[in-house]
């Protein structure tokens, strides 16, 4: 088992890396259209609002109480049972996530009043910046039906994942990116308003997505006609786990959410400085620790069925170190480079030095919570895989609230920076919450030897921040060529890995270390 998961967990990464590669290509042709302006602001909240809806439905509390109970079925039922769980759950699920998105259209400007409220309260008012109110109402007409698309592309990923081809739904995000990239470039010279281009680009990725995966499921036996099915008792178990993990799994993005409600008010620009640094931060998030997290979840739903608790603590530490030995190092890595690499990436056309300087300090403040983000990727499963979604909803309820109190002590005195650092103590109180209650319920205790292996991470990135340090040229990197500021970055980041491993190899870490330990 342990080669297995090691190698998903690369098949993953190799995949999540080419989509987050073009989704930083589709994010530099993003900053070069509209820079920090109010139509990036706008673009950015009308793609982050079915995106939250995305992660809930898709990618986040569906997958985490369908994939268990799939999991189960598959084990435990025939091929014929198998099939008609699989036709049950996606006709109820694509029958609510339509009707969502048709709501979502009609509705548009009651969800942009209630997620943009400075906006829509300077439109009453008849601010300048009403304009925002009315052009994000117009958008997410656009960009809503992404959700009903997308949802079923999750749903038909996370079938995938149960059956072990996590490939084609690590590769599905490439083809909103090049969807993306597509309009912006193709129809740009005939739209007014470039926003809107990226927009009708989000709405046929969508679609794409969705159809890609259809051939893979009929591959695999498993593509079935939808059936409705709320009463059915496979359904109704996957729902009752659902309706607490909605909260449980999404903590990030609801904070994201209200950070962005929190963004209308303050100063044009700062919703876009958010989103740019976010963006850098979801690379390492979704290239280790979602990648870590798609493969562990069906492991540890087996393993619990089998009722193997060794396989599911080694396994449990296996997701660990992999989540440190990438995660830690990353975050240093955005913290000490974060205005030269967002200079290096997004600074052409409208996306300005003073964008890059801006956008660098709330990165600054999300990278100190990386590691949390990516060890809730990774402890949330210990208790979804058990089919327990009450737990991390209760810590989802708490962090939420701890947020908001976060965002009311910083984000007064430092703005949109305040916003980025609520963020990251919340993530940290979250990751803190579950290992805690893993540990006491007996479910998962971090090995001494996973222990020291962090340990030993923590002191090599120290290291390596020192080697980015020597090599910082502070404003004077400004002045560089674009060819000299890349070959700078370049030789930056190859010296501090370098310092990275060779200290590691120093402290006895070798291969063996990041193999899984259970079955």
């Amino acid at each position: 088992m342990s080669g297995k998961l090691l190698k998903s967990g690369l098949i993953v990464s190799v995949m999540t890396l080419i989509s987050r590669v073009l989704g930083l290509v589709r994010d530099v042709v993003v900053a070069r259209l509209m820079g920090d302006g109010a139509a990036a602001d706008v673009f950015f909240f009308a793609n982050k609002i079915p995106n939250f809806l995305r992660r809930l439905f898709a990618e986040g509390a569906f997958a985490q109480a369908f994939i268990p109970v799939l999991t189960e079925v598959n084990q435990q039922q025939d091929e014929a049972e198998l099939k008609a769980f699989i036709a049950k759950v996606s006709g109820t699920l694509g029958a609510i996530v339509f009707v969502v998105a048709i709501l979502g259209v009609v509705g548009s400007p009651v969800v942009t009043a209630l997620f943009g409220t400075g906006w829509f309260i300077a439109w009453l008012e008849g601010d300048e910046a009403g304009s925002k109110f009315e052009l994000a109402s117009t958008m997410l007409k656009i960009t809503f039906p992404y959700i009903a698309f997308i949802s079923l592309t999750g749903l038909a990923g996370a079938v995938l994942n149960t059956l072990n081809k996590f490939a084609v739904a690590a590769f599905t995000p490439v083809l909103l990116n090049v969807c993306i990239i597509a309009c912006a470039y193709g129809l740009t010279p005939y739209i007014a308003q470039p926003a809107f281009a990226l927009a009708w680009g989000v709405f046929i990725g969508g679609i794409v997505q969705l159809a890609f995966q259809l051939p893979f499921l009929y591959r695999a036996g498993v593509l079935v006609k939808p059936k409705w099915g709320w009463r059915d008792p496979g359904v109704v178990k996957v729902r009752t786990l659902m309706i607490p993990a909605l909260f449980g799994v999404s903590v990030g993005q609801i904070n994201l959410l209200l950070d962005t409600l929190i963004a209308s008010f303050l100063t044009t620009g700062s919703i876009s400085w958010l989103y740019y640094s976010d963006r850098l931060l979801e690379f390492p998030l979704g290239l280790f620790g979602i990648a870590i997290a798609t493969v562990i979840l069906p492991t540890l739903s087996r393993n619990h069925v089998a009722n193997n608790p060794q396989a599911f603590s080694g396994n449990m530490d296996w997701a660990i170190r992999m989540v440190c030995v990438l995660g830690i190092p990353a975050a240093v890595g955005l913290a000490f480079m974060a205005e030269p690499i967002l200079t290096v990436i997004f600074q052409r056309g409208a996306f300005s030095e003073q964008t890059a300087k801006m956008a660098s300090y709330s990165l600054i403040a999300y990278s100190f919570g990386l590691i949390s983000f990516m060890l809730v990727k990774v402890l949330a499963p210990g208790f979804y895989s058990r089919q327990d979604t009450k737990t991390p909803v209760k810590f989802g309820i708490w962090c939420m609230a701890a947020n908001m109190v976060f965002n009311l002590i910083f984000a007064i005195p430092y703005g949109y920076i305040g916003l980025a650092i609520a963020t990251s103590l919340s993530a940290t109180l979250n990751a803190g919450l579950l290992y805690v209650t893993l540990h006491r319920k007996g479910v998962y205790r971090a090995k001494p030897e996973t222990v020291g292996f962090v340990l030993k991470i923590i002191l090599a990135s120290v290291a390596m921040a020192a080697v980015i340090q020597y090599f910082n040229l502070g404003d004077k990197f400004y002045a560089l060529s674009l060819v000299k500021q890349i070959e700078h970055v370049s030789m930056t980041i190859g010296a501090a890995v370098s310092a990275f491993v060779l200290l590691l190899l120093v402290f006895g870490v070798r291969l063996r270390h990041f193999k899984a330990i259970g079955g």
